[in-house]
């Protein structure tokens, strides 16, 4: 008997050791799932004007722009605000939601003067804390195609190019006149000193 006693003893050593890994497996689950709540996904790209919905790339450097949403759980949408950094009163705000369909959602284009703003978003029915992200909104006008580029260089004058006219053409033709106009000056005086008008 005392061998079957060891082997009952062994048998339910196993059992509650089985149920000890069991209950700890299921504690771990519990907590993954608390971590990976509904909701707690997906990330909201800032966008210029003119990129893809699709894109899932972020532009930290826009103009006009637009918020788009990625990879969010089945929520009913994200509220967001975007403000000036650093905070300061009376700064261009914006806030809104977006709408998600399927885990993405997108906003109407935005506006904002220039400066460095940050986004904070909230998800619906999530248990996070709120994400964020910073950018820059810089409107400068380009400068125009073909247009100079810097000041008006400075120098000793020079000649005009006129197209079909090589330099040296134009600066032989400027030459002569000077020639031409030297000659009638003289011719002038002598006639005068002549006393021959």
């Amino acid at each position: 008997m005392p061998a079957a006693l060891h082997a009952f003893a062994r048998a339910r050593t196993r059992a509650a050791a089985v149920a000890a890994l069991t209950l700890a497996g299921t504690a771990l689950t519990g907590t993954t799932a608390a971590f990976a709540a509904p909701g707690d996904n997906g990330d909201v790209k800032i966008h210029s004007m003119g990129t893809a919905f699709t894109d899932q790339s972020n532009n930290p450097k826009v103009c006009g722009f637009y918020l788009d949403g990625f990879n969010f759980d089945t929520v009913q949408g994200v509220t967001w605000n975007i403000s000036p950094q650093p905070a300061r009163a009376g700064g261009a705000t914006l806030t809104g939601t977006l709408r998600l369909a399927g885990g993405t959602g997108y906003s109407t284009p935005l506006t904002l003067p220039d400066g460095q703003y940050k986004l904070v978003w909230n998800v619906a029915g999530g248990s996070g804390a709120a994400k964020q992200k910073v950018f820059n909104v810089d409107c400068a006008p380009a400068p125009r195609a073909g247009a100079p580029l810097g000041g008006v260089p400075a120098g000793g004058g020079g000649l005009a190019q006129t197209p079909g006219v090589p330099q040296a053409g134009a600066a032989a033709g400027v030459g002569l006149v000077s020639v031409a106009g030297v000659l009638y000056v003289r011719r002038l005086r002598r006639r005068r000193s002549d006393g021959s008008a």
